[in-house]
């Protein structure tokens, strides 16, 4: 391949992920637009399993993860600042609450969800029951995207918040157990260390993955043909595009947030 050939490639390749970023953008915009879908029984009741699937059944991977993640990150710690406890805290407070809470709980959700939410919605398109619904009057957007999208970014929440409980939790008992840190002064720490920023943050960063993860899932799922071997590759794009957005927006809020 030449290098002119090369660079067409290339260029092809960033105008496709712009498309499929503008697309995912209006089909998000449409979502929130027709958030008052949730109204309606029928959608309330996806809603709920949608929030069952991705919160519930998710909650005790995440907290297992998160016990050894506090391991990890209170053992470092420690072995930074020895016995600050204050000082202690306040990294705590910036790496689990600020960072890894929101980063590892969408992670998880993007592990889970993001290849189900569009596996079943190609399967949808390929077995046309999506004309079904046009036809008995039903909008697939109200009734399939609108409460995938509010059940998945509702969940991340909650995941986030369990996360970072379970891992500043976890993390305290161990360095307790082990490097005998008073457990309840380190937490006294902990929560004057943490601001309503931090918090702010944290929700902040939770609330933007959990679209951007609905967002991406719905519209792979949405893009698939009549053929059935087009899912495998849609739930590959979806999940590898979920966690490319979703990095990319962490980085960004970053930076922005800390300047």
């Amino acid at each position: 391949m030449s290098v002119d050939d090369r660079v067409r490639a290339l260029g092809r390749g960033v105008v496709g992920r712009l498309e499929q970023t503008a697309g995912m953008t209006v089909l998000l915009g449409r979502a929130l637009r027709n958030l008052d879908a949730l109204r309606s029984r029928p959608v309330r009741t996806v809603f709920f399993r949608q929030v069952y699937f991705t919160g519930l059944q998710a909650l005790w991977r995440v907290g297992g993860i998160g016990v050894l993640i506090g391991v990890i990150v209170l053992t470092q710690v420690a072995s930074l600042v020895g016995k600050n406890a204050a000082l202690g805290g306040q990294i705590l407070v910036w790496t689990v609450i600020r960072e890894l809470g929101p980063l590892f709980a969408a992670i998880i959700v993007i592990s889970r969800s993001t290849s189900a939410v569009a596996a079943e919605l190609g399967a949808m398109r390929v077995n046309r029951e999506m004309e079904l619904l046009r036809s008995l009057g039903i909008s697939p957007l109200r009734y399939l995207v609108v409460p995938r999208v509010a059940g998945m970014a509702a969940s991340l929440v909650a995941l986030t918040a369990w996360f970072e409980a379970v891992t500043i939790a976890g993390g305290l008992a161990f360095s307790s157990l082990v490097v005998q840190l008073p457990f309840l002064a380190q937490l006294r720490n902990i929560g004057g260390a943490l601001t309503a920023g931090d918090i702010g943050v944290s929700l902040l960063k939770s609330v933007l993955f959990g679209l951007v993860v609905a967002a991406t899932a719905c519209y792979h799922g949405l893009r698939v043909g009549a053929s059935i071997t087009e899912i495998p590759q849609v739930t590959t794009r979806a999940v590898m595009q979920s966690l490319t957005l979703v990095v990319v927006a962490n980085v960004l809020l970053t930076v922005v947030l800390t300047s």
